[in-house]
């Protein structure tokens, strides 16, 4: 998919980031800070990721400067509503900063991180990638709690099956 137009990425990001919202609704309060194994991310650890590289990293590198992600600790939130909130407002900020860029910026190279050039629409496909990578995570931490998560698209697999053609 390449990006040519900044108005539909912000509406399709938008939707990326509404289905991971969703997703929130289903975290037991006391297990924001749950994780599989001591050392990886928590869940309340991936949700702020999710916000800090955004706006840290993304937002800042395609307006052609460093990144500033420093990290997801409890220090940027604590609790569930808390991290949610942290997360919306993240999301916010990012999309201000987003809706700046033109048509044409999408052509321009940013700076990764790494010292790698990219175009800017490329680096704003990674950012979704990066997005759905870490639901899908945010999804099998929850499936180890035995948490019903929701379908994505509405069906559930079995669902899809039974309504095939056969």
């Amino acid at each position: 998919m390449q990006i040519t137009n900044i108005n539909e990425f912000l509406d399709y990001y938008s939707k990326i980031k509404d289905r991971t919202e969703r997703l929130f609704n289903y975290i037991p309060e006391e297990k924001i800070e749950w994780t599989y194994k001591t050392g990886k991310f928590t869940i309340g650890d991936l949700i702020r990721h999710l916000a800090n590289i955004e706006r840290y990293m993304f937002a800042e590198n395609v307006q052609f400067k460093e990144s500033k992600y420093s990290g997801c600790g409890k220090e940027y939130a604590l609790g569930l509503v808390n991290v949610i909130e942290y997360y919306k407002n993240k999301k916010k900020e990012s999309i201000e900063m987003l809706s700046k860029l033109t048509d044409g910026d999408l052509r321009k190279k940013c700076l990764t991180p790494s010292g790698v050039e990219i175009s800017i629409w490329k680096w704003l496909r990674a950012m979704l990638e990066h997005e759905i990578h870490h639901r899908g995570q945010l999804y099998l931490y929850l499936v180890m709690l035995d948490v019903k998560t929701p379908p994505i698209f509405g069906l559930t697999s079995e669902e899809v099956i039974r309504n095939s053609i056969k």
